[in-house]
């Protein structure tokens, strides 16, 4: 890309913030991060020694006055101030990436699909585990056949935190949108429909372990697909001995394969794509970002045990988180596709809030 590189302004500067989307809207050609809005003094502070060209202001007000000055507002602060922030954002003319959840409902998220759609403008959505090492190693597998008809998929995105680390994301008020269901559900619900498509029942358990916990910290959905296929879901801290990231089952293999994408642990120590610290993969470019080791590829197989060496080890593809901030300066520059669209949100939420349903009354939901 050439030009003037786009003015990013981004609002929240804790974990998703400062962890994620800083740093890969820095590592972006044809962005710049131009402002970080946050209130609290030593992130402010980290934000002008991580970029010390960037402005800092403490309100969204702030960033929303200088609107003129801006092409992009990313929302990255909790998420019950997703909706009321990227309406302001739109309103004042603004493309917008928001982190996940979107919204609280699907109902809040496909009203800002509208507005978005109404004003002309973008409304993506950062799922970035769809960008994820051994996501796009799964994907690349199923296009190529390599399973057959997949007829079950099970995905796990567990921790061992025995005590609660406080905070929004674990508070028990509604309002704030905690708790795993959707924090790490969002995720795993969003995969499964990427790779199934459209799901029609949906049957949840949703427990609070940890004692102080004040909201969902082991939960387990069930979904089936329109297709046939069927996704079980987990999403735990309380798991003292982890399971397989994914087991996929098909009608010819399986794929089976342990440990997470190595991108948040590589951005969480420091690691930059283009950079130092963790590889040069950004986008297309060479490096070893997002690369995984050997010791951690899945395996193929029928009739075998991994874990004794059966099947084949498939060499697994780089995570490529960049791809994401690439996909949405291609939209914004040249008129490419919105690589997550408000509307996928939503029917994630669909799902999301059917499971939330399903675990209060004890029964399957229809979708």
């Amino acid at each position: 890309m050439t030009g003037t590189p786009l003015r990013v302004g981004l609002i929240g500067y804790g974990l998703a913030g400062s962890v994620f989307h800083a740093p890969l809207i820095a590592a972006t050609e044809g962005l710049v991060l131009d402002t970080v809005v946050t209130s609290n003094p030593e992130r402010q502070e980290q934000a002008r020694a991580e970029f010390p060209d960037v402005r800092v202001t403490a309100t969204p007000d702030g960033l929303l006055a200088r609107a003129d000055e801006l092409d992009l507002v990313v929302v990255a602060s909790p998420n019950r101030t997703h909706v009321p922030l990227a309406t302001a954002a739109l309103k004042a003319g603004l493309p917008v990436v928001v982190d996940k959840p979107v919204a609280g409902t699907a109902a809040e998220a496909r009203e800002l699909a509208a507005l978005a759609e109404e004003r002309g403008l973008l409304l993506s959505v950062f799922q970035n585990r769809r960008w994820d090492s051994d996501f796009l190693t799964l994907r690349a597998l199923l296009a190529d056949g390599e399973l057959g008809d997949v007829w079950r998929f099970e995905s796990r995105f567990e921790r061992w935190r025995p005590l609660p680390k406080g905070g929004w994301r674990e508070s028990g008020d509604p309002e704030e949108i905690g708790g795993l269901l959707y924090d790490l559900g969002s995720h795993i619900v969003d995969q499964a429909l990427v790779l199934f498509g459209p799901v029609v029942s949906v049957y949840a358990e949703t427990d609070v372990r940890r004692p102080g916990a004040e909201t969902d910290d082991d939960t387990f959905i069930a979904l089936t697909h329109a297709g046939g296929a069927r996704s079980h879901l987990h999403v735990s801290a309380t798991t003292a001995q982890l399971g397989p990231r994914f087991r996929v089952l098909g009608s010819t293999a399986g794929y089976v394969k342990y440990g997470l994408d190595p991108q948040e642990a590589a951005l969480r120590a420091g690691g930059r794509p283009g950079g130092s610290g963790s590889g040069s993969r950004s986008g297309s470019d060479s490096g070893d970002w997002g690369t995984e080791p050997e010791e951690l590829w899945g395996r193929v197989g029928a009739g075998e045990s991994p874990l004794t060496g059966g099947g084949r080890p498939v060499r697994s593809l780089p995570g490529d988180y960049p791809a994401y901030y690439a996909a949405v300066a291609k939209a914004l520059i040249d008129g490419g596709p919105n690589p997550v669209t408000a509307v996928e949100a939503a029917a994630a939420l669909d799902v999301l809030e059917a499971a939330r349903r399903s675990a209060r009354d004890k029964v399957a939901v229809t979708l």
